[in-house]
């Protein structure tokens, strides 16, 4: 079905051919809506073009009217202030634009972008034989929002779980398994739990044994360079705990309610026989030099506390590779084997000066240019209720899956206190969407680049910005929709409408642009706040305008029920956008 003009963009047109003739000038000017208390819109865009043209804006602003078509789409537009216009839509055209989108169900009259790319968005980073904390939550949530946004827009998108997997501890790992066969179950003989338990039995088995054992410290060592030299025995043992790992992981993941793509864990291994090839790159191209024997890449803004020039290392002195080393292959993996015009990096913010140095890098070496842009979506730390890094009471990091836990029995407290027709299998269902859902909005309703205290009474509240009074707002016209019985939404445009008929069906309106502003702009947090804002207006709604009623004449049940069913589905598909669900009951 065709994109469905928003009337906002309907105005906008309308406005700019009556800015054209009181002004030929001003060429394709832009008037500048926004919002407003006093109409439905207001342009501001005249007091600039007059005084670019040095003409009195009011004077302008009223030629302006004078240029404009009322009575299908502008019911009233008038001169305010200095030389605003406030501009107030017909009912009629209200009415028809919702129907249109209610005629289009899989994406409600939302265009595609123009000019969509392909974007690689690296996030949800675990590390292989190490258990998932806190502190993978949000690049997990974030990424996987952010995909759902770009994907409903046109973008391509390729996942990228850059996972731990390489490094000196497997050197570690491998050598203790050689030594104790058995202590390793086979991945397929186990559950996400046993996994975890597995690993890190093996993991503080081998720690004690490096920590006290010098001899088998320096076999842990050169087990290393037989890993990195490709030996076969020792890759069969390393993919062992990869193969373990991942059964992990993904039980994890699907406790977030998030699917991972088993060939979209692409970890630092992958990119192991491209580094010195990446290095060699580099250094012949002059943008790394040998420095103490490293090689290195110096940025003359980029200083220490001496201030001296903060390298980034690529190749260390004893020829060993770092994480720069991995990331600038990485990139060139993402642009030259899978086309990618844009890489978007859901990393913590702390990372944001590595991540800085590698793209410059990667700039000087051609890998990054005007056609292929990189993007750091450093996010922030989530907070206990004091304030500080959560912790649990024992100051431990909190495992991600005892919180994602707790989340879900909260949730069934909220869920069985509300229920009224669900049984106990239903309730533990919709506890597990609630609860991860809560978990999931109260991330993103927080712009990323902020800290964001975790509490999950608050998350789990009915009431404030939480996801589940969203959720409860959608199995609330659900219910509606299930007592109407015959009556079936329609639109009739003839139908004066009421004030908060208005406002619900204006802010509907607005979904297209707001999904692509919050796509563009990298910005969950503005999709949340425009699901909020359209719950809290069917809240007065409700408030002010009875659905079902045998007072109302069939045209106005009718026209409502179109009204309520378009919220549902834009809270819906909304919702979906961000990896929650809505259930139909609550």
């Amino acid at each position: 079905m065709a994109p469905v003009t928003s009337l906002t963009a309907s105005v906008n047109q309308r406005l700019a051919s009556a800015l054209s003739a009181a002004l030929p000038e001003a060429g394709s000017a832009d008037p500048l809506l926004r919002r407003s208390d006093r109409a439905d819109f207001q342009a501001n865009g005249i007091l600039a073009l007059a005084k670019k043209a040095k003409a009195n804006p009011r004077e302008l602003a009223t030629e302006v009217v004078s240029q404009v078509v009322t009575g299908d789409l502008i019911k009233d537009i008038e001169v305010s202030g200095p030389g605003f216009l406030n501009i107030t839509l017909t009912d009629r055209a209200i009415t028809e634009s919702l129907a249109a989108r209610h005629a289009d169900p899989d994406r409600l009259g939302v265009p595609f972008a123009e000019n969509a790319g392909t974007t690689v968005i690296d996030y949800a980073q675990p590390n292989v034989a190490k258990e998932m904390h806190v502190g993978h939550l949000r690049s997990a949530v974030i990424g996987d929002a952010l995909r759902g946004m770009l994907d409903f827009t046109g973008e391509r998108t390729i996942g990228r779980h850059h996972i731990g997997d390489w490094g000196t501890q497997f050197g570690m790992l491998i050598q203790y398994l050689i030594e104790n066969p058995g202590e390793l179950a086979p991945a397929a003989d186990v559950d996400g739990n046993q996994a975890m338990s597995n690993l890190n039995r093996v993991y503080k088995a081998s720690r004690a044994v490096f920590d006290s054992d010098e001899e088998f410290k320096e076999r842990a060592r050169k087990r290393v360079v037989a890993l990195q030299s490709g030996d076969k025995e020792t890759l069969d043992l390393w993919q062992r705990f990869v193969d373990e790992s991942k059964v992990y992981f993904y039980s994890v993941f699907e406790k977030l309610d998030m699917e991972i793509r088993d060939d979209e864990i692409v970890g630092e291994s992958a990119y192991n026989d491209m580094m010195a090839e990446t290095a060699r790159l580099l250094e012949e191209s002059g943008v790394a030099v040998r420095s103490e024997g490293a090689l290195v890449v110096f940025f003359d803004e980029i200083r220490g506390k001496d201030d001296q020039p903060v390298p980034l290392i690529v190749q260390k002195a004893d020829g060993g590779f770092g994480y720069a080393a991995s990331d600038l292959s990485a990139i060139r993996n993402r642009v030259i084997d899978l086309h990618a015009t844009t890489l978007l990096y859901v990393v913590d913010v702390r990372q944001s000066l590595h991540f800085r140095m590698v793209f410059e890098t990667a700039r000087r070496a051609g890998w990054l240019n005007a056609d292929v842009t990189a993007h750091n979506m450093g996010y922030g730390t989530v907070l206990g209720a004091d304030g500080k890094p959560f912790k649990t009471r024992e100051g431990e990091t909190v495992r991600l899956e005892d919180l994602l836990d707790e989340a879900v029995q909260r949730a069934a407290e909220v869920v069985r206190e509300k229920a009224r027709d669900l049984t106990e299998d239903e309730i533990q269902e919709r506890a597990a969407q609630v609860g991860i859902g809560a978990v999931k909005y109260a991330d993103l309703s927080t712009s990323p680049s902020r800290d964001y205290k975790f509490d999950l009474d608050q998350m789990v509240s009915l009431n404030g910005d939480t996801s589940v009074y969203l959720q409860y707002a959608y199995a609330r016209i659900r219910s509606i929709l299930r007592k109407a019985g015959d009556a079936c939404p329609a639109a009739h445009p003839e139908l004066d409408l009421h004030e908060a008929e208005r406002a619900l069906g204006l802010h509907l309106d607005g979904f297209a642009e707001t999904v692509a502003e919050a796509a563009a702009e990298y910005a969950p947090h503005k999709l949340t706040a425009y699901l909020y804002q359209l719950a809290s207006l069917l809240t007065s709604f409700y408030d002010k305008c009875q659905v079902l009623s045998d007072d109302n004449p069939t045209e106005v049940v009718e026209n409502r029920l179109l009204l309520v069913d378009l919220t549902a589905r834009t809270l819906h598909r909304g919702m979906s956008l961000l990896g929650i669900r809505t259930p139909e009951r609550l």
